[in-house]
């Protein structure tokens, strides 16, 4: 028989929030750093894990983003860049995933030796080696001028056909509203490009229907929507996002980390669940939090008072917002559908 944590490893999941540079294994950052002959804060594998097991609860937002100085760098090659991608997507399928999304900001590599479409082929070429069906979402960093988001958007759009599926605004949320890169947005809506946009993470809970006016089909966090739960009126907010048909990319460790939430048992993807919104589970940054998805189910089973069959149910939901091709999104809730019927708790 297997134990709790295989069989939950073995749990049929959906991944629609990791990001490549916030992903890679203690061990090939370590390789990588070294083949490039950058600093590397440890002195061995485990002393760069132990490196970022401190920053994550460090409970500060400043020592959470050091680690991405490092990713970045290490990843400033193309065959980096691709080796990352595909052992990001393995990683998932070996979590249980059944399908796969991940993001990257392409000019954050971009440089002199290598321009953001090298970047983005590569990405994708990592995460075609992988036989986990997945797609990657390019993201803008919201702090950037406007017209550098534009610039991701088309993009997005030249590779389309090969795997990108989406845009995102990642970056600092707090003093840089969506509404900051709105010709960037309506260029991705003019042409059909879905629209996921990090919200209601460190601003206020009125950021996600913002997000949404402007395209945005699923959000990143969302966590302050919570806040309505509490407030006079709150729950017509919340009635008008489901209405909207909004889903919610949560990440409790992450938030944790970067103070988003006071803990991981406060956190409120179970109340919001349970309030009736679409939302479900994901690592994030799998390296800068410590964590994989199997052990974000486990935080929901012990923290949130779910079961297993809740996990499942927001799987689905995932797999239903999913912006990879329909017969993808087809084959995912089949394997789900199947697991559902034998769950027992």
């Amino acid at each position: 028989m297997l134990d709790d944590a295989e069989s939950l490893r073995r749990l049929p999941k959906v991944l629609l929030h990791e990001h490549l540079d916030g992903g890679l294994s203690p061990a090939t950052l370590w390789r990588l750093l070294h083949a490039r002959g950058l600093p590397v804060p440890a002195a061995d594998e485990a002393g760069l894990a132990a490196w970022f097991e401190a920053r994550a609860h460090a409970g500060s937002l400043v020592e959470y983003l050091k680690g991405f100085g490092l990713t970045v760098a290490a990843m400033a090659e193309p065959a980096a860049m691709e080796q990352v991608a595909f052992e990001a997507a393995e990683q998932a399928r070996h979590q249980g995933c059944v399908l796969a999304e991940f993001r990257m900001a392409p000019l954050l590599l971009e440089s002199d030796a290598v321009p953001a479409e090298a970047a983005v082929e590569a990405l994708l070429a990592g995460l075609e080696r992988s036989a986990l069906p997945c797609g990657l979402i390019l993201c803008a960093m919201r702090e950037e001028p406007a017209a550098r988001s534009e610039r991701v958007v088309q993009l997005a759009l030249r590779y389309r056909d090969d795997g990108v599926i989406g845009f995102d605004l990642a970056g600092a949320e707090l003093g840089h509203p969506p509404g900051e890169h709105g010709d960037a947005l309506a260029l991705a809506r003019e042409h059909g490009l879905p629209i996921t946009l990090h919200a209601g993470e460190a601003d206020a809970a009125e950021r996600v229907l913002e997000a949404a006016a402007l395209g945005a089909r699923r959000i990143g966090h969302g966590v302050h929507l919570s806040d309505w739960l509490r407030m006079p009126g709150g729950r017509e907010r919340l009635a008008e996002v489901r209405a909207r048909g909004l889903h919610l990319e949560m990440c409790p460790s992450s938030n944790l980390h970067t103070g988003a939430v006071a803990s991981l048992a406060e956190h409120p993807i179970g109340a919001l669940w349970r309030a009736g919104l679409s939302l479900s589970y994901h690592t994030d940054n799998p390296l800068m939090s410590c964590t994989t998805m199997s052990a974000e189910a486990a935080i929901l089973l012990a923290q949130q008072g779910l079961a297993r069959a809740d996990l499942l149910a927001m799987a689905v939901q995932a797999a239903e917002h999913s912006f990879l091709p329909a017969a993808v999104r087809a084959q995912a809730l089949a394997r789900l559908r199947e697991a559902t019927a034998h769950v027992s708790g």
